[in-house]
């Protein structure tokens, strides 16, 4: 699992949209630069202020150390002694600026004489700062002296101090200068609170200006949004207004451009979507009245070609199957044209689903070839004989193309009933299960003339879609599996009206792509 799969199931879908929103993108950028911003300014404006206290205090602390020790090391004897050495520690220390003072004399070994021993000892030294201290520079023209004040910054039991040490002649003693930063440090940790605290107000008035700035810039695409929202169910007609000649004026000018010119192709080929349907059901109409002769005139044809001439008995056996093939194609178009015109209506009963089946299977001679498993007792409210032309469709179509035996198994799931009707045959091709619902699809292009239409399967679907319901088609251990699942209580009707729907089928003989 990838980390963005990880972060995505632990935030509710909705949490994670919104995180990812423009808005919320927006007011990131413009904290984080502001934060960036604020703390490189505050950063720099620290370390600054930090290195000028710093510096300001110890030049004024060594200055003073320096000052102090060359008046009172004139007074102090040659070889003195370890109490004078104390004395001179103590008048150095006393010069108010309150630091401690520790005196080294290579002639007193074991004496380090200190302003404050119970604090600072010889110990509390840095041994580099010490060995830098005693070891003499050479004397030239631009070093006329061989000793020089040296200090370094160090942290004793958790406290600042700036520690400074210089030997005063060459056989004189060593002093050490022990000033304490704890004042410089208050001082310092105040300004980095107080920068904190800016960069804090910074990042928060970032934010209410991303927020402002954001709003500014998303109302727009939210109008924007909206509008191409509108279009895409069906309100061509929705335009935005355009103000201003930035880039958002040049997108909604873009939008009101390209929703003209969708409205006008959808209107094109809405005229020509609606002559077709015209003409094929005009075409449709037309043809029924001379098929009504022709196929009373095959019947009684059919009643007498025993009678007739051998050779004359296979054109008049012809023409019958062709009429009534002929019929059933115009039945079909018609009855495709009700569903493409939105006038197909249910004449809806309760029934129970295990007799509807059987009634059909009866009704065509089907009982030897058809193994029934549907329990009585699974009532829903459905138009029969539509369901029949769909009952007969799907078994008719799984005896033609899949092979006996065909089973059908029916049971109810929650507040829904599902049919299977499943075949002994090899199957439908992977490619064609895609286009099983097309209209006068075929999975044998070669074979145009063919015993069906390609329609059954289409009116099929069309008819359990009026239902509220679908059929799926699929592929199962052995042949093919279609799937009709139905509501036990059909949707309501929508509230456009229109013709009666013509006859039904008796039975569904298209051959379609199975």
């Amino acid at each position: 699992m990838t980390d963005h799969q990880t972060t995505a199931r632990r935030f509710p879908a909705g949490w994670w949209r919104r995180l990812r929103s423009l808005r919320v993108r927006l007011i990131a950028v413009f904290a984080a630069v502001a934060l960036l911003a604020a703390v490189s300014a505050s950063g720099i404006a620290y370390w600054l202020n930090r290195d000028a206290v710093l510096k300001r205090a110890q030049n004024t602390a060594l200055n003073d150390f320096r000052v102090s020790l060359s008046r009172n090391v004139s007074e102090l004897p040659l070889n003195a002694s370890c109490p004078e050495l104390a004395a001179l520690a103590s008048s150095v220390a006393s010069s108010g600026l309150s630091y401690d003072v520790v005196v080294v004399d290579p002639a007193h070994p074991e004496c380090a004489p200190s302003s404050d021993p119970t604090h600072f000892t010889l110990a509390d030294v840095p041994t580099a700062l010490q060995t830098t201290v005693a070891k003499p520079r050479e004397v030239s023209e631009s070093n006329p002296y061989p000793y020089h004040l040296y200090w370094q910054r160090q942290n004793l039991e958790g406290r600042p101090f700036l520690i400074g040490g210089t030997k005063v002649v060459p056989n004189g003693p060593t002093a050490y200068m022990f000033k304490s930063l704890e004042n410089e440090r208050a001082d310092l940790n105040t300004l980095g609170w107080s920068l904190a605290t800016a960069t804090l107000f910074a990042l928060i008035g970032s934010a209410l200006l991303a927020q402002a700035a954001s709003a500014t810039v998303l109302r727009p695409v939210r109008r924007l949004g909206d509008a191409a929202r509108r279009l895409g169910e069906g309100h061509l007609d929705t335009r935005l207004e355009v103000d201003g000649s930035d880039e958002l004026a040049d997108l909604a000018r873009t939008f009101n451009r390209t929703a003209e010119q969708l409205h006008e192709q959808v209107e094109e080929l809405s005229a020509r979507e609606a002559q077709s349907r015209r003409f094929v059901a005009d075409m449709s109409h037309e043809l029924r009245t001379p098929l009504t002769a022709m196929t009373a005139v095959t019947d009684i044809l059919e009643d007498e070609a025993e009678s007739l001439d051998p050779m004359i008995e296979p054109a008049v056996r012809l023409v019958v199957s062709e009429t009534r093939r002929l019929s059933d194609l115009v039945e079909n178009l018609m009855e495709v044209t009700r569903f493409d015109a939105g006038t197909a209506k249910l004449v809806a009963d309760e029934v129970d689903i295990a007799d509807l089946i059987m009634s059909c299977i009866d009704g065509r001679a089907w009982y030897d070839a058809v193994e029934l498993d549907a329990p009585r007792g699974i009532l829903a409210v459905v138009d029969p004989r539509r369901l029949d032309v769909v009952f007969a469709n799907l078994i008719g179509n799984a005896l033609k193309h899949g092979g006996s035996p065909v089973r059908v198994r029916v049971r109810q799931a929650e507040d829904s009933v599902v049919v299977e009707v499943s075949d002994s045959g090899p199957g439908i091709p992977e490619d064609v299960l895609p286009h099983v619902f097309d209209r006068f699809y075929k999975a044998d292009r070669g074979r145009a003339r063919s015993e069906g239409s390609g329609l059954g399967l289409s009116i099929a679907m069309a008819n359990a879609q009026i239902h509220g319901g679908t059929i799926t088609a699929a592929n199962g251990e052995v042949g093919a599996v279609f799937t009709l699942t139905l509501p036990l209580t059909p949707p309501p009707p929508p509230s456009a009206g229109g013709a009666e729907d013509g006859p039904a089928r008796d039975a569904a003989e298209d051959k379609d792509a199975t």
